[in-house]
């Protein structure tokens, strides 16, 4: 068996896999489309999933072949029944060794340097993930757009959006949202909004665009977007905190990775987050921005790949 590994990571958006080798020395990468199955379904997700492999096989001037360790990190894929359909999948076609885990997870392992402690996703969707030194684990949200994802970007754009209608109305508080809105989609008229959202196919990811509009006119004073922007960053910690506390980390700092479309792009938002932290106690300690989920899941395909190496020596 050769010493490559593979690491995915797989979104709502798009698709990313680094094949590297033993030592987890990239040696290419390649991309798709979205590989969570609860978007498109399981057969559309795997497709995604070898083209993004194959494309790193390419990139690497290397023939395509089976490797020793895989490990994905996809959202949507946090239920068993999704990762042993993957799982299955993958070890048939793909690896002699395979791991499906939540995005999270291989956040946490990117941005901790002893892989444990909470790992706080914000982008189109959110999600809190943790683990303790003990090695037990916890969730918070991750529910998607219609039972939950509070504090995400679509949540976020959706409660500017209706802030912006309402003041239209005279219903809400007057606000520039709807103006900034109305720019960034170059629109001419609030009535064309309804076109916008119901009518031209926008995406969820689309949509949660409109989080960056709110998040700046919040950081020029607008009472309504700060008032939406500190709600997003309550209900984040609330988030944060559910992990911790089911993890039982309160009793000392513990690291914090952070990483999604929408925290890593305002440090406005971080900056209240770590506030409402603070507040009710909480001491997350190092806070590292993680930009590239993806070495998480080529350190776990790594140590995967060590972990068996070691079983077969021993026996």
């Amino acid at each position: 068996m050769n010493n490559l590994i593979l690491g995915i990571d797989g979104g709502g958006t798009r698709t990313r896999a680094q094949l590297a080798n033993g030592e987890g020395r990239v040696l290419g990468a390649g991309h798709g489309g979205t590989s969570n199955p609860m978007v498109h379904g399981l057969e559309a997700a795997e497709r995604e999933l070898d083209m993004a492999i194959a494309r790193a096989f390419e990139q690497a001037n290397l023939p395509r072949e089976r490797v020793n360790a895989l490990v994905m990190g996809l959202g949507g894929a946090g239920g068993t029944r999704e990762q042993n359909e993957l799982s299955e999948w993958a070890r048939t076609r793909i690896a002699e060794r395979v791991r499906v885990v939540n995005d999270a997870e291989i956040v946490l392992a990117a941005g901790a340097v002893e892989n444990w402690g909470v790992a706080l996703i914000a982008g189109t969707g959110s999600f809190a993930w943790g683990r303790n030194r003990a090695g037990e684990t916890a969730r918070a949200g991750g529910w998607g757009y219609l039972m939950g994802d509070e504090g995400s970007g679509f949540d976020l754009a959706r409660q500017g959006l209706r802030a912006a209608t309402q003041a239209a109305d005279g219903r809400g508080e007057s606000t520039r949202l709807l103006d900034a809105i109305l720019e960034f989609w170059h629109l001419a008229a609030v009535d064309d909004l309804t076109t916008k959202v119901y009518r031209s196919g926008l995406s969820h990811a689309e949509i949660a665009r409109v989080a960056q509009v709110v998040v700046r006119t919040a950081e020029t004073g607008d009472a309504v977007a700060e008032r939406l922007v500190g709600e997003a960053a309550y209900a984040l910690a609330l988030a944060v905190r559910a992990v911790s506390r089911a993890l039982e980390l309160n009793a000392s700092a513990f690291p914090l990775a952070l990483t999604g479309g929408l925290l890593l792009g305002s440090l406005f938002l971080r900056e209240k987050l770590i506030g409402e932290l603070e507040r009710e106690g909480g001491r997350a300690s190092p806070i590292e921005l993680v930009h590239e989920p993806i070495v998480g899941a080529v350190r776990l395909a790594r140590e995967l790949a060590e972990h068996a190496l070691t079983n077969e020596v021993e026996t």
